[in-house]
């Protein structure tokens, strides 16, 4: 798979070696209050990227790490996964940008993972859940136009549609273009 870029980052696919920077983030209390708790050092997650590999080289999983283009620093990692039927549907998470995200690094990094799950990967949907309480980030899907299809103690539950981003994109695309 080649490289996805924007206008200030682009996202890659993890390796192995990047378990170190993947575990600080998930257990660094600035990024993972709304994530799943991680149980285990390095070598779980190592051992978990592992696994993942088999995923992705199957074509059922994608996890990408953010980087910024002027330095290629690791900045963030997105993830879609839970593919849903012949290209129904898939979900969008483990989306955690750093400190040293660009402005637009929000913007751009889910923007690169639904045009990589409609355009290339031919996908209908995505699915997101998010936690009810990680209130700039549900504002930040509904400004994409997601759709809720439900919610329960915890998360709202949302779908994105293709027609729905490209619209978005149009209006967006001084962000999404690289230069």
């Amino acid at each position: 798979m080649e490289v996805v870029t924007s206008r200030s980052i682009y996202l890659r696919l993890v390796e192995i070696e990047d378990a170190a920077f993947i575990h600080s983030l998930r257990i660094d209390p600035r990024y993972n209050r709304h994530l799943s708790a991680v149980h285990g050092g390095v070598e779980v997650q190592e051992a978990w990227l592992t696994a993942y590999k088999q995923r992705e080289a199957a074509g059922r999983e994608y996890y990408f790490i953010i980087c910024r283009r002027r330095d290629d620093m690791a900045i963030g990692t997105i993830r879609m996964y839970d593919f849903i039927g012949d290209r129904d549907s898939f979900g969008l998470g483990s989306w955690i940008l750093t400190e040293n995200k660009t402005a637009s690094a929000a913007l751009e990094s889910a923007s690169l993972a639904y045009r990589y799950g409609f355009q290339v990967l031919g996908f209908r949907a995505c699915h997101l859940d998010v936690r009810k309480e990680n209130t700039k980030v549900n504002s930040f899907h509904h400004k994409f136009g997601v759709i809720t299809t439900g919610e329960d103690a915890l998360n709202y539950y949302y779908s994105m549609t293709p027609a729905t981003f490209k619209k978005f994109a149009e209006s967006n695309k001084r962000f999404l273009t690289a230069n």
